[in-house]
C-alpha cells in the first residue's frame, strides 16, 4: 500500500529497460515518467540510474537527460573479452547499493524485469522492505513478478512511458 510517508529508492537497471523497450517496441524509455510512477506522491530518498558506457557511442546527452530527470548516475565500462563476448550488467552493483541503502527506505523500486534480482527481492522483503517492480511484462521474469508486492507493467501505457527512436 503506497502512502506519503513513505520513504523511497528507485533503481534503474538502464540496460535491461533500454533493450526491453528497444526489441519489443522499437522505441526509448520515458525515464522521467517511470520516476514519477515510481514515486507517487511519496518521499524520494534516492533515484539511482545504472549505465554502460561503450567505447563507439555518445552517451552523454543521454546520461545528462537522466540527471535532469533526477537520477544519480553510476557507469561501467563495457567489457569486450579476447575473443570478442562482451559483458554489460550491473546486477550486483544494483543490488549491493540497494541493500546499503536498505535502513533508510521503506520501499524499494527495481526498474528491471531481470529474474537475477529475485534474491534481492527476498532478502529486501525478509528484512521489512516493500519491493515493486516496474517493467515490461512480456520480458519480465515470472518469478520476479511473481514476488514483488507490486508490479507496474509500463506496457499498459506505452504513450506515457515510451518515446520513438528517432
Amino acid at each position: 500500500m503506497k502512502h506519503p510517508e513513505q520513504r523511497i529508492g528507485v533503481f534503474v537497471d538502464v540496460q535491461n529497460m533500454y533493450h526491453s523497450a528497444k526489441n519489443i517496441y522499437n522505441s526509448r524509455v520515458n525515464f522521467k515518467e517511470v520516476l514519477k510512477q515510481s514515486v507517487s506522491g511519496r518521499k524520494l530518498v534516492n533515484a539511482m540510474a545504472y549505465v554502460i558506457t561503450s567505447p563507439n557511442k555518445d552517451e552523454a546527452m543521454f546520461f545528462g537527460a537522466l540527471e535532469k530527470s533526477g537520477f544519480k548516475i553510476k557507469t561501467k565500462d563495457l567489457q569486450i573479452f579476447a575473443g570478442g563476448a562482451k559483458k554489460a550488467d550491473w546486477d550486483v552493483g544494483l543490488a549491493m547499493d540497494t541493500i546499503k541503502m536498505s535502513s533508510k527506505l521503506d520501499v524499494v523500486v527495481i526498474v528491471s524485469g531481470d529474474g537475477d534480482y529475485v534474491p534481492l527481492v527476498e532478502y529486501l522483503q525478509n528484512n521489512g522492505i516493500q519491493v515493486e517492480v516496474i517493467a515490461f511484462k512480456e520480458s519480465s521474469s515470472h518469478n520476479l513478478l511473481e514476488i514483488c508486492d507490486d508490479f507496474t507493467d509500463l506496457s499498459r501505457d506505452k504513450k506515457r512511458y515510451l518515446m520513438k527512436i528517432k
